[in-house]
């Protein structure tokens, strides 16, 4: 599907010279810092472009930081919506922390305005339910969970990988999943960094590779969003 814009983010991956990357669990020393791509292009203003919806946010069930199920949509409905899977644990430069890195620009920015910031959320979703349980989460997120923010930012996990699962693959987040001798997934071992962008109607109206992880073109988008007539 051609979108206006798409373009310049073709012209940016060519720029900087990357390719999506898998995010493999210990492919990088710990000290590394998030190796961000390089934008060397004005992007379009928001609202001179269209983002055509995707698909639809599949249904499923998910844990807050305190534990408790909530329904998926609960995190992907009312606001737009940027929504990462990640692990607490994932060191590699070009996987968790740079979703991560690029996530606290986004909220810095869009906290410089509390009436937009209150129209948005952002949602970290775990990978690994075996060990990133609600507790881990929760220490995790810290102070980026506070529920009197403006802007919130959810901390989700589920109760098993067999849960998460249909999650990933209804939004096509490439997985590899080991199994164990009876056959039942127990862990997600690597994963293609993906970042969904999500209008306040549950609808996929973008996705993020590594290459595209640039703010300036992500906050574009999310304004473009926020300048559709509201959901009824």
């Amino acid at each position: 599907m051609k979108r206006a814009g798409r373009w310049a983010r073709a012209a940016a991956l060519v720029a900087a010279g990357l390719l999506p990357a898998a995010a493999t669990l210990g492919a990088s020393s710990p000290e590394l810092a998030p190796r961000a791509p390089v934008q060397d292009f004005v992007p379009p203003a928001p609202g001179s472009y269209a983002l055509p919806p995707i698909q639809r946010v599949p249904e499923g069930t998910v844990l807050d930081i305190d534990g408790r199920p909530q329904p998926f949509s609960r995190y992907t409905t009312g606001r737009v919506t940027l929504l990462s899977f990640m692990y607490t644990y994932c060191t590699d430069p070009i996987g968790c922390p740079l979703a991560y890195e690029t996530m606290m620009t986004l909220r810095a920015r869009l906290l410089a305005r509390p009436e937009r910031a209150r129209r948005v959320q952002l949602v970290s979703l775990s990978f690994d339910p075996a060990h990133d349980v609600p507790a881990e989460m929760k220490r995790y997120a810290g102070r980026l969970a506070d529920p009197a923010s403006s802007l919130r930012w959810h901390f989700l996990t589920t109760r098993s990988v067999a849960e998460l699962k249909p999650l990933l693959d209804e939004l096509g987040q490439d997985v590899s999943v080991e199994v164990d001798a009876s056959g039942q997934a127990t862990r997600v071992l690597n994963h293609m960094l993906k970042l969904f962008l999500i209008d306040a109607r549950g609808r996929v109206r973008e996705i993020y590779s590594t290459a595209f992880l640039l703010p300036d073109v992500m906050l574009n988008d999310i304004e473009t969003l926020l300048l559709e007539p509201r959901a009824p």
